[in-house]
């Protein structure tokens, strides 16, 4: 089934409080959405972000950020003022101000979880029960990583923000009695933790539960890696190549190459899937429990860290000396299947493709990315259009490439003439050239079409979310406030119609009379 859709980050959304949010402009743009005749809203991780603020280095792969906590919201449910919800968020409307949002954000939450408490959990009101009862379930049906996040949270709190990997070793190697002792002196700030994510789970339950009502799914990305300063690493060790002492024997990477001559230093813990494996991957499983909650497709990053992987030695300074090793292959997919059935998911395969990839790829049946931008570097690129096959996602360019408008203006005069010829495009004005260019992705025989929202806005390397390898200014463009127009809404709607893209309504189901 030919399908579309739009790839926007929720910190990308305007909000009065300094980053996108489950707010009112969350909800407007799902009536974006229906009203541009898309099927899916895909957008980043939802993970509470660390050092560098990037999604894919969250503290833990099972939390949700608390930066995306609507506190309009929370105001409405009595729990905040007005008035406390005004800070200093940043001045300019277009980036993100990281440091404004530490600063500020987590002393405003902590006043609503603190009203929280004595609204729900300490109240003797019987309207209060309802609520105590919902957080109740949820710290029970989330306690196998809800109680590790808390707790490991409180304790980087109460240590200045240190890692793990520095804090004394009796917590650092989780010995029962400092385990037992941590929790007993910030049991306040572990319920504060908790709250948090009570409170993230509920805004995005509802937020998500109003774009499934419009026939909209969520495609949320599931990052392979986990940052090596998080719950995950600290609380399941087994999970990963640790020795004895829970220091990290190697840590993954990518090997030297043209681009690098010292090949890259991720950093991240890399895993023990021979230990995994003998529990038939437990963690793993779980994890992907948890990212159904969040999504209705699972968007599966460095997909071909299942075929192989890159491990080098725990504190080199550069990956010369790393190894490359089998990774689970699919064995992982089929226990995954049989544990949890069908799952949507797309592949995320882009980078270095070698015959083990290609197989991998295709056992698993998974829809692998076809990203434009990397179609008109060369004259047998197999991201091409006329390469492409139904069982994939076709993509202008993805979160970690620069805008359409910005690639036409920088890549070569012999590559824009070559795109120009194969798209069929006469326009030399850049703005009328990226819609074309956005045609083209439409048309793709691939099933499903996703677009991000800055190239449909014609917009500049300013609007960059992402830019591998550079330390800062990442993740920090947003969209201005109603900016957003119904003639760009018609716009999108006429591709998504002209190309077979629109969403098929769900059908409702048959009464009993029907079925009579």
């Amino acid at each position: 089934m030919r399908g579309c859709g739009i790839l926007f980050p929720v910190s990308s959304l305007p909000s009065k409080y300094g980053i996108g949010c489950f707010s009112k402009e969350a909800y407007d743009f799902i009536d974006f959405l229906k009203e541009s005749g898309q099927g899916y809203w895909q957008i980043l991780p939802v993970g509470p972000t660390g050092f560098g603020d990037s999604p894919y280095q969250p503290f833990s792969a099972f939390a949700g950020n608390p930066y995306f906590i609507c506190l309009e919201t929370l105001a409405e449910d009595g729990l905040l003022t007005p008035q406390e919800c005004e800070r200093d968020w940043g001045s300019d409307q277009e980036r993100v101000d990281y440091g404004a949002l530490y600063n500020g954000r987590f002393a405003v939450l902590r006043i609503a979880c603190d009203r929280f408490r004595e609204k729900y959990l300490e109240s003797g009101d019987p309207k209060a029960a309802e609520v105590k009862e919902a957080y109740e379930k949820f710290l029970e049906e989330e306690a196998f990583w809800l109680e590790d996040y808390a707790l490991f949270m409180a304790v980087k709190s109460a240590q200045g923000g240190r890692s793990w990997l520095d804090w004394d070793e009796p917590l650092r190697t989780r010995k029962e009695d400092a385990l037992r002792e941590a929790k007993a002196e910030l049991s306040d700030e572990i319920r504060f933790f908790c709250i948090q994510q009570f409170l993230f789970n509920s805004q995005w339950k509802k937020l998500r539960a109003y774009a499934n009502k419009n026939n909209i799914k969520i495609i949320g990305d599931l990052p392979f890696y986990v940052a090596i300063d998080s719950a995950d690493a600290w609380s399941h060790p087994e999970a990963f190549q640790m020795d004895k002492d829970l220091v990290p024997s190697v840590v993954a990477g990518c090997p030297p190459d043209a681009f690098s001559a010292t090949g890259q230093l991720w950093g991240n813990p890399v895993y023990d899937w021979k230990e995994l494996k003998k529990n038939g991957y437990d963690w793993w499983i779980r994890r992907i429990e948890r990212n159904r909650e969040f999504y209705d497709v699972i968007r599966i990053d460095h997909f071909h860290g299942f075929e192989s992987y890159f491990a080098v030695p725990y504190g080199d300074k550069t990956a010369e000396n790393g190894e490359r090793h089998k990774g689970p292959g699919i064995d992982f997919f089929r226990v995954l299947k049989k544990k949890l059935g069908d799952i949507p998911m797309i592949a995320e395969d882009l980078g270095t493709v070698t015959p083990e990839n290609v197989k991998l790829l295709e056992d698993t049946g998974l829809p692998g990315m076809k990203v434009l931008q990397f179609a008109f570097t060369s004259w047998n690129s197999s991201y091409v259009n006329h390469r492409h096959i139904r069982n994939c996602v076709v993509y202008t360019g993805t979160h970690d490439n620069t805008t359409a408008r910005a690639w036409i203006e920088e890549i070569t005069d012999g590559e824009r003439s070559y795109v120009r010829r194969y798209i069929n495009s006469e326009n030399t004005d850049y703005g009328r050239f990226t819609w074309d260019f956005i045609r083209e992705a439409y048309r793709s025989v691939a099933d499903l079409c996703i677009i991000p929202l800055q190239d449909y806005l014609v917009k500049g390397k300013e609007a960059r979310i992402n830019s591998p390898g550079v330390p800062d200014g990442n993740w920090q463009w947003r969209l201005k406030p109603n900016f957003l127009s119904s003639d760009l809404s018609r716009s999108i709607y006429g591709l998504s119609e002209l190309y077979g893209r629109l969403p098929v309504p769900e059908q409702e189901p048959a009464s009993e009379e029907e079925d009579a």
